[in-house]
């Protein structure tokens, strides 16, 4: 077997780029370089004064976090393979010889990240590249929620109650290394679902409620360009009306009109927005014990023409970034999630380029 040289590197690195390398053509669209101020911010490292091994550049570590999310890898696997991959080492810009942060430090770096509550300004950092580049929100927005599983806990029945009413068990306050480990902040609630059809053909009455432990992901998107523009980050059994006064709706969107289910419409919500100069379409309530009027009704299917295109930016994050909750409370949550709404964007920036591109 040869020794491999230098040329034998390019060569499969050019390989790589005629089968479609989704990291070089994040490279080529994606300038990486403008999160560092807010890096740097939320870093605050020293000056180096002091002596000791130099941090890594914390542009570098930043896409570290964005191959994850892409990839859905835990710390381990991302270390092995940034050693392991040509992609991953040439999207980082390292080569052979360079040294390759471990896991622990990928743990450290987005925990300081996490800490210092940068995940918000690093998303607004990218929404403003993407209006920068053109796409400004436009043609009015839509706004939905959906639940991102956590690992459940095992708590007994005076815990549970002692965390809905924001206390710490009296067994956990001695005990530093369980509360480690017990999520505090996610919470059980019921996800409905269709009933499916039975064997003879019939179809139950009611829907089917699966319980469900975990977090909740709010965001509102523009309905031109379909980016996420607001998000925010809840416990699983956390309203999703209520949300809506609380920063989830752009005021920038070159439109008034506001999409959302059902689980929007109530007086407050309607109030809000028509405080705030927005148009409610909102979708209508079925009447109780009463069957909806066909005006509703024909109202609600054409609102839902526009309103299902937020379920296809949950759809793509659930089924191309795996998105799990691996962590413990809201703040770590807050910032996973938040890293997937940069990725989502990310992605949906490089298709419109390359659309763009083609037309």
């Amino acid at each position: 077997m040869k020794q491999p040289g230098f040329f034998d590197v390019e060569e499969r690195l050019a390989r790589l780029s005629g089968l479609g390398d989704q990291l070089e053509a994040f490279s080529r669209t994606v300038d990486f370089e403008v999160f560092r101020p807010d890096l740097e911010l939320a870093l605050a490292y020293s000056d180096g004064s002091k002596g000791g091994r130099p941090p890594f550049d914390p542009v570098l570590m930043f896409k570290i976090l964005i191959i994850q999310r892409l990839n859905n890898l835990s710390d381990e696997r991302t270390e092995y393979l940034i050693n392991d991959r040509l992609s991953f080492m040439r999207f980082l810009g390292l080569g052979l010889s360079n040294r390759v942060p471990d896991a622990k430090t990928v743990w450290l770096f987005r925990e300081r990240l996490t800490q210092a509550g940068a995940i918000e300004r690093l998303f607004d950092r990218f929404d403003a590249t993407l209006r920068n580049a053109g796409y400004l929100p436009m043609s009015g927005q839509i706004l939905d929620a959906t639940l991102v599983a956590a690992p459940k806990q095992r708590n007994t029945n005076a815990e549970k109650a002692d965390l809905r009413a924001g206390r710490i068990p009296e067994d956990w306050q001695d005990k530093p290394a369980k509360m480690s480990h017990k999520d505090r902040h996610a919470r059980w609630t019921l996800k409905f679902t269709k009933a499916k059809r039975q064997d003879d053909g019939t179809i139950p009455s009611s829907d089917l409620a699966i319980p469900f432990f975990g977090y909740k992901s709010h965001v509102s998107i523009d309905r031109k360009f379909r980016f996420i523009r607001k998000c925010k980050t809840t416990d699983a059994a956390a309203s999703d009306g209520a949300r809506l006064r609380e920063g989830l709706l752009d005021k920038t969107n070159t439109a008034s009109s506001v999409w959302a289910d059902t689980a929007y419409r109530s007086k407050a919500n309607e109030d809000f927005m028509d405080k705030e100069d927005f148009v409610s379409k909102v979708h209508r309530k079925k009447p109780y014990l009463k069957p909806m009027p066909r005006h509703i009704q024909k109202s609600n299917a054409g609102k839902s023409v526009i309103r299902s295109r937020v379920e296809h930016v949950f759809a793509d994050q659930k089924s191309q970034t795996g998105l799990f909750i691996r962590t413990v409370g809201i703040t770590r949550a807050t910032m996973r999630i938040g890293l997937a709404n940069i990725v989502y964007n990310m992605r949906r920036f490089l298709f419109l380029e390359r659309l763009n591109a083609s037309a």
